[in-house]
């Protein structure tokens, strides 16, 4: 009589363990798979020099748009100011350009997240330490900003919330 009691405590005991690793493996899934989208929305950007795209301007501008060739010249160039207009208006640190720019832009623009150019500090910082926190769901924010200080939220609240004003100077 014993030994099924203990054999059975046994079975409850490795029917428990097996659930527990089971739950175990899919909050390490769960941080794989972060990763990997990670990985897969990095963006490289090739930035351009200011002088570099006045160059090409000066240059478009003596090519007469008569021709299909010209006229799709005239485009890769507007493109090309467009482009240099939004992605090189101004220098992001570090700790923005690896945890933030894939998503939110080298500028804080929006790509596949929200805008956040033009944002207050307060504001940046509230949403940072809750999605840390893990009070505000997003799996992907929660695994950027898991190994990040308290420190180091700061700074990037108070980088962002200057994003708008150097825009604005940047596009004069």
């Amino acid at each position: 009589m014993i030994k099924h009691v203990i054999a059975g405590i046994a079975t409850i005991l490795a029917l428990w363990a097996c659930v527990y690793m089971y739950n175990s493996d899919k909050e390490v899934n769960k941080l794989a798979n972060i990763q990997s989208l990670i990985k897969k929305s990095e963006i490289k950007v090739h930035l351009v020099k200011k002088t570099e795209i006045k160059k090409e301007v000066k240059q478009s501008e003596k090519i007469s748009s008569s021709s299909k060739a010209n006229k799709k010249m005239d485009d890769k160039l507007r493109a090309l100011k467009n482009k240099a207009g939004n992605i090189a208006a101004f220098k992001v640190s570090p700790l923005y350009k690896k945890n933030c720019s894939s998503c939110h832009g080298s500028t804080g623009e929006g790509i596949i997240g929200p805008k956040l150019r033009g944002k207050d500090k307060d504001f940046l910082l509230k949403n940072l330490k809750e999605f840390k926190a893990g009070t505000r769901k997003n799996y992907v924010m929660y695994g950027l900003l898991g190994n990040l200080s308290d420190q180091q939220l700061d700074d990037l609240a108070t980088e962002i919330s200057t994003f708008q004003a150097k825009y604005d100077k940047a596009q004069k």
